[in-house]
């Protein structure tokens, strides 16, 4: 698609809605300010147009966006001419030439000029351009008419501005709304915004009101402009009596108990760089990845999580001993941050507070091995990949990018086939991973077990037809309490690692029956060439590797089988003729009665 075609399909789009125009806004600011589209009248007039309908912090975040970008004149005088909080990104960055900065000066108001008199970039050409600016950015209107003002050989040298510069915040680049100037009346009114924006002459022309004064030398009000010694007189007195009427207070460190929040920021390898709140000594140079006691903090594992899968992570614990502001326990919440331009992770930014009633900032009592959750982490990474080639060799199967040879066909469908069989085995590290860190989810619900296992019989019949064996469902019926999908999964490994030791013939006969203790009892025909020794645990199994078992191991398929019905609240039992699963009933009142029938 061409650059033309792009602009006018952002320049055709609805504008009838709110989302539209904001969308629009940002569209055209991205690609005019990183040069994707062409910069033309009919889209510079469209922003123009659109900056009184799209909400202040959409134009600034808009703004904040170009840094670095190198957007064209056009674009940046249009941005330079909004508010201050969406000039001043632009203008702090934007690279010009010469002779567009010397054009776009005059169009600016003395806001933009001040930020660009900070700038240390900029040619001596467009120094001396923002110089010639220098009387009419400093100087305060009084609110009379220009014409009314006699000339300047009449009147003595006297301070004027026309705007205030405003201060920026430097986090969110916002104006900061300047402090209300008393209103300034009586023999004062010549005297206009003169000075009133140093503090100790707007607090003596207050207090001076405030208590009725009259000018020194008549109480009649002046008809030329205000005398400079009149100021200087009631500042001094005005400083003297507030020597005198201000209590002597000694200085007082603010409470611990009053600070119960702060605000932190880290780089891309999660070190601690900026903290706004407390005392920052024991933070700076703390790392998010260092889970448990670093030097004076102690941070929660979930943050250090969080950070490896660039997460935002919620209320992890932080712990900071010793005395001082920050000490004690805190509840830190922080989000990634990426760069805009090329989408790299450069740190988190984040919050902190105090724990609220009912809470506690306490890490755990209990030790728990951090192994399993790096071994969850692994899973995760191994089954992102495979699951590519699933779908790419489903791809080329079905011929969806062209035409295909058969035996590329067939490739590609023992291809999925394999990978289907590594995903079931990363299924199953995942499984064991769960149980081992007590994070596996169960929903208990009734459960029919013929149901199930007529299921699973049907996914393993390619199975049965290559080993040549035959799984014979139970006769009977009964119903558990538990997980349906986590009993789907455990008597599908559990069948599916006995088929795996069946020679050809062989029949896996499975009966229900109920147990004396409100459980029901799956008892399983074992295999002759499962070579499992009956008298060692279930968890004491180990792999044979002389068996062509699941990807995994025999072992590690019972020994996941038999965790897995623990958790489900039963157990698994090997013997030389049989095993048998016990699971809960769903009604074990019913199940007892049917045991003594």
């Amino acid at each position: 698609m061409r650059f033309d075609d792009t602009l006018d399909t952002v320049l055709a789009t609805d504008l009838s809605s709110a989302f539209e125009r904001q969308s629009v806004y940002r569209q055209l600011v991205d690609l005019i300010g990183r040069g994707r589209v062409p910069v033309e009248d009919r889209a510079i007039e469209t922003l123009a147009a659109l900056i009184p309908q799209v909400p202040l912090a959409v134009r600034s975040a808009s703004a904040r966006g170009l840094a670095f970008a190198r957007p064209p004149a056009a674009l940046v005088g249009l941005m330079a001419r909004d508010e201050l909080a969406v000039a001043a990104p632009v203008l702090r960055t934007a690279t010009l030439d010469d002779s567009e900065w010397t054009a776009l000066l005059p169009a600016l108001t003395p806001s933009g000029r001040a930020i660009l008199r900070h700038r240390r970039d900029l040619s001596s050409t467009v120094l001396r351009a923002l110089e010639s600016f220098g009387p009419s950015d400093f100087v305060l209107e009084d609110g009379r008419d220009v014409a009314a003002v006699p000339a300047a050989a009449d009147q003595p040298l006297a301070l004027v501005a026309d705007e205030v510069v405003p201060q920026l915040n430097p986090v969110s680049d916002e104006a900061i709304a300047p402090r209300p100037d008393p209103v300034v009346a009586g023999p004062f009114s010549s005297f206009g915004a003169v000075a009133l924006t140093i503090p100790i002459v707007a607090d003596a022309v207050r207090d001076a009101e405030t208590r009725g004064d009259t000018p020194l030398e008549s109480s009649a009000a002046p008809e030329g402009p205000f005398e400079i010694a009149d100021v200087v007189a009631r500042i001094d007195a005005f400083r003297e009596r507030r020597e005198r009427s201000a209590p002597v207070a000694s200085p007082r460190l603010p409470d611990a108990a009053a600070v119960d929040r702060f605000r932190f920021e880290t780089d891309a390898k999660g070190v601690i760089g900026w903290a706004d709140g407390i005392g920052r000594a024991p933070l700076l140079g703390r790392s998010l990845m260092l889970a448990g006691q670093v030097g004076a903090a102690s941070i929660d594992a979930s943050a250090a999580g969080a950070f490896r899968q660039r997460a935002r992570f919620r209320d992890a614990r932080l712990t900071i001993d010793g005395e001082g502001l920050a000490a004690g326990g805190w509840l830190i919440s922080g989000v990634p941050v990426f760069d805009p331009a090329s989408g790299r992770f450069t740190g988190y930014r984040g919050t902190a507070r105090r724990p609220r009633a009912g809470e506690t900032a306490a890490p755990p009592k209990h030790e728990r091995n951090a192994r399993p959750d790096a071994f969850r982490q692994l899973v995760h990474e191994l089954r992102t990949p495979t699951n590519a080639i699933v779908g790419f060799s489903e791809m080329i199967e079905m011929q969806i990018l062209g035409p295909v040879s058969d035996p590329y066909r067939d490739r590609a469908q023992a291809i999925r086939r394999h990978a289907r069989d590594l995903l079931g085995a990363i299924d199953d590290l995942d499984l064991a991973a769960r149980i081992e860190t007590d994070a596996l989810t169960l929903r208990p619900e009734p459960v029919s077990l013929r149901a199930v296992i007529g299921s699973v019989a049907d996914d393993l019949l390619p199975l049965c037809e290559l080993r040549g064996a035959t799984i014979a469902i139970p006769s009977r019926d009964a119903a558990v309490q538990g997980d349906r999908h986590a009993i789907e999964r455990l008597l599908g490994r559990l069948v599916a690692t006995l088929l795996s030791a069946t020679r050809a013939g062989e029949v896996v006969a499975m009966e229900l029956t109920a147990g004396d203790d409100g459980e029901i009892e799956l008892a399983v025909a074992r295999p002759s060439a499962l070579a499992i020794d009956p008298v060692m645990a279930v968890d004491e199994i180990e792999d044979d590797s002389s068996l062509d078992a699941a990807p995994l191991g025999t072992g590690f398929a019972i020994r996941l089988v038999g965790n897995l019905a623990r958790e489900l609240g039963g157990s698994l039992a090997i013997d030389e003729q049989q095993l048998l699963l016990k699971l809960p009933a769903a009604n074990p009142v019913s199940a007892q009665r049917a045991s003594k029938l």
